[in-house]
């Protein structure tokens, strides 16, 4: 797997999936997974996207492959942000469909904000954009379940609310291993600042198309709450699907990566649409 070395000793890991028509020239999908996850969290994403698009999929620093980083580790969103953007140059990326999902969303939107040139599509799968008014609550009680049961404790703990009632049992387990892999010295040091994280102001600054994702039973927040921030994003369109999960792209991956599929290929079609000038009449 390919590795971008952001500092010494720190590597960033990503898999490339592309199932192009070799004649062709695609465009990038990159995709940034939710917090103690890694790249793998969009492998029931991949068939959908790889025949039209070259995916990149990214195990963010501290996470999956990558580097673990010490609890001390002056974490903020723009670390990741910043990540994104050494590695969009490392492939020589100057125009990219971003795809996200839970805190890989909040990085995402503070991302095309940031780097409004590089986005060509947004897509945001439940994810918050004030960590305080939609985890803050839960963040000491996660805090807590971390030091007594490691990462692997705490997302066993919280596995139910986060994938919703219609996962079965064997996903929830898959779920758990992947995110317990992660090294309890990452998410210690993402959980001192999370609450810190609120990314409202960058949202009129986003001048892309987006597709933002939720659900009906969102632990992030009501649809009306989701909507209002939603409106907040010049051009954008929310997406409202029928579960009580809040981390719906691994609940329902078929579902929403076929809706960001239709999405970000009805983007391209209309901009690969000749414009068609009025008839005159002779």
């Amino acid at each position: 797997m390919p590795s971008l070395a952001l500092s010494p000793g720190v590597e960033l890991f990503y898999r490339i999936d592309d199932y192009t028509d070799p004649w062709t020239e695609p465009q990038t999908v990159l995709c940034l997974h939710g917090l103690a996850e890694s790249g793998e969290a969009w492998r029931g994403w991949v068939p959908h996207l790889a025949r039209r698009w070259r995916v990149v999929r990214p195990d963010l620093r501290g996470f999956g492959a990558s580097t673990p980083m010490p609890a001390g580790f002056d974490w903020s969103v723009d670390v990741p942000v910043e990540d994104v953007a050494r590695l969009a140059r490392e492939l020589g990326l100057t125009r990219f469909h971003l795809v996200s999902c839970k805190f890989g969303g909040t990085v995402a939107m503070r991302f095309a904000a940031r780097y409004p040139e590089l986005v060509e599509t947004l897509s945001v799968v439940s994810a918050p954009v004030s960590l305080q008014e939609s985890l803050g609550s839960q963040i000491p009680g996660w805090a807590r379940l971390l030091e007594t049961g490691g990462v692997r404790g705490w997302a066993a703990e919280t596995m139910a609310n986060r994938l919703g009632s219609a996962v079965p049992a064997e996903a929830a387990r898959w779920w758990t291993d992947l995110m317990g892999r992660t090294a309890d010295s990452t998410v210690a040091g993402i959980f001192r600042t999370l609450a810190q994280v609120d990314i409202r102001d960058d949202l009129p600054r986003i001048q892309c198309p987006t597709l933002i994702v939720t659900t009906t039973g969102s632990g992030l927040g009501p649809v009306d709450y989701m909507r209002s921030w939603q409106r907040r994003i010049p051009d954008s369109r929310l997406e409202v699907i029928d579960s009580d999960s809040y981390h719906v792209a691994a609940a329902m991956p078929d579902h929403c990566a076929r809706a960001v599929a239709a999405f970000i290929a009805g983007q391209e079609d209309a901009q690969a649409a000749p414009a068609h000038s009025p008839e005159r009449s002779v």
